[in-house]
């Protein structure tokens, strides 16, 4: 009598659909995890200007629409910037995320209100420290 050694097709069916239902619910996830990051990049990136913005406000040569003039570039690899200073101190600061679908085309709004408080917000469906989301 023979012996068969290995695996039968049946069995390989079996691992195959487990891989691939186990690929099913990681992929959303990775994606989930990936637009998240960009998003914190995208913030961190834009975050700066806030300081030179300020400079600006103080100094009382506030009234400006260049990224340049509170230190940012206005498109890179993970935004698209704009922004504007006003004489009366309200600022804001846009970028446009560049990148996963999740996120692309989508902003982080920093905004100063006169009062001097900046506030943070973005049409992602992802929150990180500080900046929550607003879109679906």
């Amino acid at each position: 009598m023979n012996s068969q050694k290995g695996f039968t097709l049946i069995e390989l069916m079996i691992v195959v659909a487990i891989i691939g239902i186990l690929a099913a619910i990681a992929l959303p996830a990775y994606q989930d995890y990936t637009g998240k990051s960009q998003l914190g990049a995208a913030l961190a990136e834009i975050n700066p200007g806030k300081t030179l913005a300020e400079t600006r406000i103080n100094e009382g040569s506030a009234a400006t629409t260049s990224v340049t003039d509170i230190g940012l570039t206005a498109s890179t690899t993970r935004c698209a910037t704009t922004a504007s200073v006003a004489a009366d101190g309200v600022a804001t600061i846009v970028c446009a995320i560049k990148g996963n679908p999740a996120v692309n085309t989508k902003t982080v709004t920093l905004a100063r209100s006169a009062a001097g408080v900046w506030s943070c917000t973005n049409t992602t469906k992802y929150s990180v420290s500080g900046c929550n989301g607003s879109g679906s």
